[in-house]
């Protein structure tokens, strides 16, 4: 028996024409727009990890930041002894584990009180790693000098969305997903069918992380020099959200609607307003939350449904028939 079925297979078919064609575009251009490209699948990646938890749990991470910084961490301090590629490694499984850690603490929390833990969670793990740096090394940076080129970090950043993407399938269609898809609805009917909610919970949270340490681990070379302020950047945990909430988070591919638009619109932002980016950011996260709860997305579903119900009230079918 086939494992997709024929919609499925379609999709497949567009998302692997659209994924060879994204990986031509280093041939077409090697300056500002490559440079904003690797931006726009750095987020794509992120957004879409971060969407494998808090999607089908409703809980807002903002630990990002922490799990970034400690993939990017994890190559500077190894680059002078150890292969990239094992550093990648290394770093989806400190990342993996610290949210392990992180959700066995925590994810018995809901609502603002988890927002608030993993908001701090990364400006701990940035005041931890800069102690550790001044007391054993002396020094708050690392420097990062590789071969890889900006189009080298572009084509793994996509092939990662690729793995992304199709992990975010299987987990929909294991039993994972339908438990997660259940706890997300309602946590005591999904306690009372005999789900280990927590044990759930962790597993996926840990899944996501490993993901966006990966991320932080691949983007390591493009800083070149690596320290604490900008590894463990708080901003990226507040973009992550607002994009993958501007784009909507009931589907795994829906962040892309808010990433695309909204990377470029804040790289335009940051050249025109350095000193104001970040108010400019606090002002869209009010607007999204206010003016599209579901995103982008919500609006497109909601469409639909008008447009299906007006068929068929044009055709004289009722409403029950639907």
């Amino acid at each position: 028996m086939s494992l997709m079925n024929e919609k499925e297979q379609r999709i497949a078919a567009i998302a692997l024409v659209l994924f060879g064609a994204a990986a031509m575009i280093p041939f077409a251009d090697d300056g500002y727009y490559l440079s904003l490209c690797v931006n726009i699948v750095m987020y794509a990646v992120l957004c879409t990890a971060w969407t494998l938890f808090s999607g089908p749990t409703h809980y807002i991470s903002l630990a990002t930041a922490a799990f970034f910084g400690v993939g990017t961490y994890s190559v500077g301090l190894g680059i002078d002894t150890l292969p990239f590629p094992l550093l990648v490694a290394i770093a989806a499984v400190a990342s993996g584990v610290l949210a392990g850690l992180v959700g066995l603490a925590t994810l018995r929390l809901s609502g603002v009180y988890f927002v608030i833990f993993t908001l701090g969670l990364a400006e701990l793990v940035r005041q931890v790693v800069t102690w550790l740096q001044v007391k054993f090394l002396g020094a708050v940076g690392l420097y990062v000098f590789t071969d890889l080129t900006e189009k080298h970090i572009f084509w793994m950043l996509l092939a990662l969305a690729a793995v992304v993407y199709i992990t975010g399938w299987l987990v929909n269609r294991s039993r994972l997903g339908f438990a997660m898809r259940i706890i997300g609805n309602d946590e005591t009917v999904a306690r009372h069918v005999g789900i280990d909610v927590a044990r759930a919970k962790v597993i996926l949270f840990m899944i996501s992380g490993a993901f966006i340490g990966i991320t932080g681990a691949i983007l390591a070379p493009r800083f070149a020099y690596v320290e604490p302020p900008s590894a463990f950047n708080p901003v990226i945990s507040f973009q992550v959200v607002i994009m993958a909430l501007l784009g909507g988070t009931g589907r795994l591919w829906a962040p892309l609607l808010g990433v695309i638009p909204f990377t470029i619109l804040f790289d335009r932002i940051s050249a025109s307003f350095p000193n104001h980016t970040s108010l400019l950011i606090g002002v869209a996260f009010m607007a999204i939350v206010y003016f599209l709860p579901r995103g982008v997305m919500g609006l497109i579903d909601d469409f639909r449904a008008r447009h299906a119900k007006s068929r068929h009230a044009a055709a004289g079918v009722p409403e029950a028939a639907e």
